[in-house]
């Protein structure tokens, strides 16, 4: 029963609210009407231009020089009757210095506001007065009983009453359908504005997207700066404590022979791990940021981990110039990742890693500097980025900087991770 009742009430409320006598009516056609005394410059121009006996100049420069006035005008009449904000267009220059009149005029967006000028004003205006005749007619025709009364007796034809029961039908039709086209001609004049009196929505979209690039690639800048504090704070700081701390016991170790066997055993064992947390502090920092990749570069960093690797590394890098520091540490992080998914999972004899900057090579390449990285293993192969081997972190980190990832590893080996980045960070 509530749902039953609910219907009705929604109905009737609807028809309230889009009748001809409600405030959603009288906005549109008020909005419509509007644009009339807005379009009357141009049509004034326009006539002029075309009435005038020879060729004349003068209408198309006022029109010119009273684009910006009309743009404003157009935005107002939007903004109070419509309730809709139109998006202003940032100018380049200055607005009365030859240099930004150049540029005003070399501008799509101006012309774009011309054309709205010149093409959907006018077509504006018109159904503007389509819209008013149409609440007038209505008006008239509905009310044709009234000024038939008033008429004397004597005038009335015969059969006169068939003739106006017809336009008074018509007259109550029209009413309720002009507030229907009002709120037609409004949502086209709407839509007519936002594409050419706004800001052109494809360059706002760049815009944004170099924005949000420029933003992210100074996000990532603080990020990499803040792993080099931290790895300079771990290395000047407790790494030298432990060390400081691994030497005392060290020397304990060696000078306190009178000691009983218990105290010796808790000296030899705290000595051993003070020695297990300095290998361990000392992974986490390259982990975080090696010096010797700010050092000496990506070449020297890669040979370190392919010296620590636990099976044979082939490695072949050729940069020609450094890339960015940002690109590099990602490098950094995806040729230790890979290896260490290497060691932990594929059970490989042996492993290549190949690091080369400049256009990736064959028709899909994509356009621009690029480090390219291969890494190839020769284990069981079958990784996949849904069983947790670090895969996901590597397409994380890889696509941080807009890079690409491709893992070729079928059962039985052998694996192929190909990741691409772009040098331009």
């Amino acid at each position: 029963m509530a749902i039953r009742g609910g219907a009705p009430r929604r109905t009737y409320t609807w028809i309230t609210a889009h009748a001809p006598w409600s405030a959603w009516a009288w906005r549109n056609t008020a909005f419509t009407a509007a644009a009339i005394p807005a379009a009357l410059p141009v049509l004034l121009g326009l006539t002029a231009t075309v009435t005038a006996p020879g060729p004349g100049t003068i209408p198309p420069l006022l029109i010119l020089l009273l684009g910006p006035l009309l743009t404003r005008l157009q935005r107002s009449r939007f903004r109070a009757l419509l309730d809709l904000e139109v998006p202003q267009v940032e100018r380049e220059g200055g607005r009365f210095t030859p240099f930004g009149l150049v540029l005003q005029l070399r501008s799509e967006a101006t012309w774009r506001q011309y054309g709205y000028h010149l093409l959907v004003s006018p077509l504006a205006a018109v159904a503007g007065a389509l819209v008013v005749l149409a609440w007038a007619f209505g008006t008239a025709a509905t009310c044709i009983y009234g000024w038939i009364w008033i008429l004397p007796t004597e005038t009335r034809t015969p059969g006169w009453s068939n003739d106006y029961d017809a336009i008074t039908c018509g007259g109550v039709l029209l009413l309720l359908a002009a507030p229907w086209l009002a709120a037609l001609f409004a949502r086209l004049d709407a839509a007519a504005a936002a594409a050419l009196l706004g800001p052109n929505r494809a360059r706002e979209l760049e815009r944004r997207v170099e924005d949000l690039a420029e933003s992210r690639a100074g996000v990532l800048d603080a990020a990499d700066l803040e792993r080099r504090r931290i790895e300079r704070d771990l290395h000047d700081g407790a790494q030298q404590r432990l060390v400081a701390l691994a030497m005392n016991l060290g020397i304990a170790r060696a000078t306190l022979t009178d000691l009983p066997a218990e105290a010796k055993a808790v000296i030899d064992e705290a000595h051993r791990q003070a020695k297990e947390a300095i290998e361990e502090l000392n992974s986490l920092v390259r982990g975080l940021h090696p010096a010797v990749l700010e050092d000496r570069g990506l070449d020297a960093a890669l040979s370190g981990i392919a010296a620590r690797a636990p099976f044979p590394v082939e490695l072949s890098v050729d940069l020609g110039q450094r890339p960015g520091a940002t690109v590099e540490a990602v490098a950094y992080f995806v040729v230790s990742e890979t290896l260490a998914n290497v060691a932990k999972h594929a059970r490989a004899d042996h492993c290549r890693v190949h690091v080369v900057r400049g256009p990736a090579p064959g028709p899909s390449a994509r356009a621009g500097d690029l480090l390219r990285i291969t890494v190839t293993d020769d284990g069981v192969g079958g990784a996949d980025p849904a069983r947790g081997t670090g895969l996901v972190g590597l397409h994380k980190r890889v696509g941080s900087v807009d890079g690409t990832i491709k893992i070729e590893s079928p059962l039985g080996g052998p694996t192929v991770i190909t990741v691409e980045l772009p040098c331009g960070l």
